[in-house]
This record gives structure tokens, sequence and C-alpha cells, in this order.
């Protein structure tokens, strides 16, 4: 029991000597804070490409749908994952691809698209189709393409009229990524944590003897009596003056 004892109190005296050595180097704190905050400022504001986000909500059921049909298809939740998948099917995006060259004369190709297109049905019966660009009018363009296009193929499929179209998708006036604020605060918690780990690590690898204290805790001995740390050169000076 005396020997755990004695190992608390030992790991107890190295937390609080952990503790001040991280306060006498607050300074530290600061400057590793300053610089992660200015580093990913800048790098989140200048090196990265803003992007936008525009989306287009679809209502999965036509008006000509019956209550019946409505229930029958929603049993089990399977039907607005049914269309999410064709969302992003390679005729859905091939034929959005052709209506936006045919309507502004710009070239996506199937692949850009399925990078920068996303569909989601959180809402059950409601799709909401979101594109992706560093262009804002490129990414309203694609989703509203996309979401006109999904309508046409629901309504072949189920034999019904196109779904309604509940929001068209706008251009984004900000850009969804990157968030400067939010990465700014990232850089400067990662710059407190990075000078946080190297103090920790010269804390561990210290394995100096300062003062009476170590010499008891660490070698087992007990001290006498201790002589002032003196420097040869202050020394030197000081016998200088007193000749003159």
């Amino acid at each position: 029991m005396n020997n755990n004892g004695i190992d608390i109190q030992e790991d107890e005296i190295d937390l609080l000597e952990l503790l001040h050595h991280f306060v006498r180097k607050w300074w530290l704190f600061l400057i590793g804070g300053a610089v992660g905050g200015v580093v990913f400022f800048l790098v989140t504001s200048f090196l990265i490409t803003p992007l936008y986000e525009s989306s287009a909500t679809i209502y999965i059921l036509s008006k000509t749908t019956s209550i019946t049909a409505a229930l029958d298809m929603t049993t089990g939740e399977k039907l607005a994952e049914d269309f999410t998948i064709i969302a992003t099917s390679h005729p859905v995006l091939d034929d959005s691809a052709k209506q936006i060259k045919q309507d502004t004369g710009k070239d996506i190709t199937r692949e850009q698209m399925e990078k920068m297109v996303t569909v989601s049905d959180d809402a059950t019966r409601l799709l909401v189709i979101t594109a992706t660009s560093d262009d804002p009018e490129t990414a309203a363009l694609v989703a509203n393409a996309v979401a006109a296009q999904t309508s046409e193929k629901m309504a072949d499929i189920t034999k019904t009229d196109a779904p309604t179209t509940v929001e068209s998708a706008e251009a984004a006036k900000e850009p969804s990524s990157p968030n400067v604020l939010r990465d700014t605060a990232i850089g400067i918690v990662v710059g407190i944590g990075v000078i946080g780990l190297i103090l920790l690590i010269d804390f561990l690898m210290n394995d100096r003897i300062i003062n009476e204290e170590d010499i008891e805790k660490y070698l087992g001995l007990s001290t006498l009596a201790a002589l002032p740390d003196r420097d040869p050169h202050k020394t030197k000076n000081r016998n200088r003056k007193r000749s003159r």
C-alpha cells in the first residue's frame, strides 16, 4: 500500500510539474496559436478554390398518383431511395448534359456531372438534388437540369405525370466552402496543440537534476548543503570593478 501511495504521489507531482512547465511557457502557446491561425487563414483565403452549392427539390409523387398507389410505394420507405439512384443514373446525367448544351452551349461531361451532383432523400418523399461547382451559375444550371430530367425519368418509370418541382435551384451568392472563420479557428487550435506536444516531449525527455527535490526524488539521497550557482564571467567583472 505504501509503495502504491508513493507512486500515486509521484504521478501527481509530475502532473503539477508539467502544468507549471506549460504555464512558464505560456507565450509559446500564444505564438503557436497565432501562427497556426494565420497559416490556415492564408491557405483558406488564397490557395483553396471557393465552391458554390445550389439545390433543386422535387416531390416524388405526382398529381395523378392515387392514394392507394402512394401508400403501396411508400411502404418500407424505399421509394425515395429508388429515385435517388435514378437521379444519378447515366441516362439522366447524359440527358441533363444535352439539355445544358442546347440551352446555354456549355459542354459538361457525364464524368464532371457525377462529381458535381449529390442527391439526398432525408425528407422521405422529397428529393433534394444539389450541384457543387466553382461557378455559382453552373451549379444552379446543373441542379435544375438534373432535377428536370429526373422528373421525366420518374414519370416514364411510374407511368404517371412528372413529379412536382418544389423549389428550383438559384445561383449562390456566398461560397459553401471553404469556411474561413472555421478553418482559422481550427488553425489556432492546431497551433496550440503542436506547441503543447513539443513542450510535452521536452518535459518527458528532460532528465536533468535541477534542485534538491530532484536529487531526493530521482536518486533517493538527502542533500546536506547547496551552493549557489555562480557565473564565472560575472565574478570576473565584479573583481575588475573592485580592483579599480
